[in-house]
C-alpha cells in the first residue's frame, strides 16, 4: 500500500468516525439564534459580553494604562529576585505567538468579503473589548500560579480554578474547582494537538507546495509531504526540550520579524495606493453602520466583525494565561496590563492591516466573491491583494505562513505540556511520553488533514471559553484588588521610594511544588 493511499484512508476512517460527534459538539457549542436577519454565535455573544463587563468593571483598563502596559514591557518596572521564567516581553511575544496565525490572513479576508469592509470597524471594537478580558485572566494566571522544584512554573485556568474558588468559596468551590480543572486540562490538550499543531503544520505545508510546483513539484509527493513534517516536528521538538525559556527565546525573534515582514507587506501595498486610503477608511466606516450585501445589515457586519475578532485575539479562552504565567514578576497585575497588548497586537493593528489592505487594493477574488461568487480560500484573497502591487509576495506570504506556524505549534506545545502534567503528573516518563506524541502529530500534519478532529477541537476550545469566563466573573474582586497593589508599586517607584524591602512582605508566597 502506498504511503498516499494509507493517509487517505486513515483520513476516511478518522472523518467517518468522528464527524457525527463534531457535527453535534458544533451545533451545541457554536448555537447560533437569528438576531435581525442574521445567524448570532452565542459563544461569540459571550465573549463579547465578558469584554464589556470586564472594560466597565476596571474602568476601561486597557486604554487608561495602555501606557504603562506598554513600560512594564520594556522592563521599567522589573524587580530583582522575582519568581519566574521569562521577562515581560518574553512572555507576551511566546502568547501572542500562539493567537497570530492564519486566522489573521485568512480569517480576516473572508469576513470582509461576507460582512463587508464595516466588519473591520467591528472586529476592531471587539479587540479593544477583549484586552480587558486578556488582562483578568492573565493577571489570575499569575496570581495562582505554582512554582516546581526546579523552578519551572505552570499556570494557566488548571490552576487558576481550583485555587481562586477555594480562596472565595471554601470546601465547594475547592471541589467545583477540581472537576473544571480537569475539563479545562482536556480542553486545551485536544485543541492543541489538532488545532494549534497538526492544522498549522498542513496549512503551512500546502502554501509551501503552492509556491514549488504545486502537486507535481519538489515538494507535491508524499515522500515531500513526509520530509516536511519530519522537519518540522524535529525542529518543534528541539525547542520543545527546552521548555518555556527556550521557547519563548525562539518566539522573541520569530513573532517581531513575522509581524514585522506582514506588516512591512501590507504597508508597502496601502503607500503605493495611498490616495486610496482616506475612501477606504470612510468606507469600513460606513460599511459598519450602513452595509450593503450582507445577510443582517448592521448587526450582519458586527457579528462577522465580532467573530472573527474572537476567534483571532483568543480573549477569554484561557489559553493564554499559561505561556504569561512563566513571567519574572511580584505582581500578577503588572502581567495582566501586559497581555491586554495582546488583542491590541492581533486584532487592532494585524488584523486591521489586512482588512486594510484588501479593501485599497481591491483584488478581483475580493470584487467577485462579495458580488456572490464561489468562496474560494481566504489566504488565495490576501495573496491576491499583495499581488496588485507585489507579484511575488506569494513567496513573501509563504515565509509568513511558516514563521506563524512554526510559533503557534511551539506555544501549543507549552500550553499541551503544562494540561498534560496537569493530568498525569510531572514525572520525566510523562513529559517524554507527550514530547514523542506531540512530535508524531506534527509529522501526521503534513500527511493527514484529519478535518474533522480540526473542527471538533475548535469547538471543544470555545467550551473551555464558558467554563473559563464563569471563573472570571467569580474572581474578579481578586484581580481589582493585584491591580490596586501593583498601582501603589507603581507610584512609589516612580517617586522614587524603595520598593525592594517591602515588597517581599507585601507579596504572598508562591505555593512551591515537586
Amino acid at each position: 500500500m502506498s504511503l498516499d493511499s494509507f493517509t487517505d484512508s486513515v483520513d476516511e476512517a478518522v472523518s467517518g468516525f468522528f464527524e457525527p460527534i463534531a457535527k453535534w459538539l458544533g451545533e451545541v457549542v457554536f448555537y447560533s439564534v437569528p438576531v435581525g436577519g442574521t445567524q448570532l454565535p452565542l459563544i461569540v455573544a459571550w465573549l463579547v459580553v465578558a469584554g464589556v463587563v470586564f472594560t466597565a468593571w476596571f474602568g476601561g483598563v486597557q486604554i487608561r494604562k495602555f501606557r504603562l502596559a506598554v513600560n512594564v514591557v520594556r522592563g521599567k518596572y522589573d524587580e530583582k529576585g522575582s519568581t519566574g521564567e521569562v521577562n515581560h516581553f518574553q512572555a507576551l511575544t511566546a502568547a501572542v505567538s500562539g493567537t497570530v496565525g492564519l486566522g489573521n490572513i485568512a480569517g480576516v479576508a473572508v469576513a470582509v468579503s461576507i460582512g463587508g469592509p464595516g466588519a473591520t470597524f467591528w472586529m476592531i471594537l471587539c479587540g479593544l473589548l477583549g484586552m480587558a478580558t486578556k488582562f483578568v485572566e492573565v493577571t489570575l494566571g499569575v496570581k495562582y500560579r505554582e512554582v516546581h522544584a526546579d523552578g519551572t512554573v505552570s499556570g494557566g485556568p488548571m490552576h487558576y480554578l481550583p485555587k481562586g474558588l477555594a480562596e472565595r468559596f471554601g470546601s465547594r468551590g475547592k471541589t467545583l474547582g477540581k472537576v473544571l480543572a480537569v475539563l479545562a486540562s482536556a480542553f486545551v490538550l485536544f485543541f492543541g494537538l489538532f488545532g494549534g499543531n497538526l492544522f498549522q503544520v498542513n496549512q503551512s505545508y500546502a502554501q509551501l507546495v503552492s509556491v514549488t510546483g504545486g502537486e507535481s513539484g519538489m515538494l507535491g509527493s508524499s515522500a515531500g509531504a513526509l520530509f516536511f513534517g519530519i522537519l518540522i516536528a524535529a525542529l518543534v521538538g528541539i525547542v520543545l526540550l527546552g521548555g518555556i525559556r527556550s521557547i519563548a527565546s525562539v518566539t522573541s525573534k520569530l513573532v517581531p520579524a513575522m509581524a514585522g515582514i506582514y506588516i512591512a507587506a501590507c504597508l508597502v501595498v496601502i503607500l503605493v495606493n495611498v490616495t486610496a486610503v482616506p475612501a477606504a477608511i470612510s468606507t469600513i466606516i460606513e460599511g459598519a453602520f450602513n452595509p450593503q450585501g450582507v445577510a443582517g445589515g448592521v448587526l450582519g457586519a458586527l457579528i462577522i466583525g465580532f467573530k472573527r475578532a474572537a476567534f483571532s485575539n483568543e480573549a477569554g479562552l484561557g489559553s493564554a494565561p499559561i505561556a504569561h504565567s512563566a513571567v519574572k514578576t511580584k505582581h500578577p497585575a503588572s502581567e495582566g496590563l501586559v497581555a491586554l497588548l495582546e488583542p491590541f497586537i492581533d486584532t487592532v493593528i494585524i488584523c486591521t492591516m489586512t482588512a486594510l489592505t484588501i479593501v485599497i487594493a481591491n483584488p478581483a477574488s475580493y470584487v467577485e466573491l462579495r458580488n456572490g461568487g464561489e468562496s474560494i480560500g481566504g489566504v488565495t484573497i490576501t495573496s491576491d491583494a499583495f499581488a496588485t502591487v507585489l507579484p511575488w509576495f506569494p513567496y513573501i506570504l509563504t515565509i509568513a505562513v511558516m514563521l506563524f506556524a512554526i510559533s503557534t505549534v511551539l506555544t501549543w506545545g507549552y500550553y499541551c505540556m503544562k494540561a498534560w502534567t496537569h493530568l498525569f503528573g510531572r514525572s520525566k516518563a510523562s513529559e517524554i511520553t507527550f514530547k514523542v506524541m506531540y512530535t508524531l502529530v506534527a509529522v501526521a500534519g503534513s500527511l493527514l488533514t484529519l478535518q474533522t478532529l480540526i473542527d471538533m477541537a475548535d469547538a471543544v476550545l470555545f467550551m473551555l471559553a464558558v467554563i473559563n469566563i464563569i471563573g472570571l466573573y467569580l474572581l474578579a474582586p481578586v484581580v481589582k484588588r493585584e491591580l490596586n497593589h501593583f498601582l501603589d508599586f507603581v507610584r512609589r517607584r516612580d517617586a522614587g521610594q524603595d520598593t525592594e524591602a517591602d515588597e517581599d512582605e507585601d507579596q504572598e508566597p508562591v505555593k512551591t511544588t515537586v
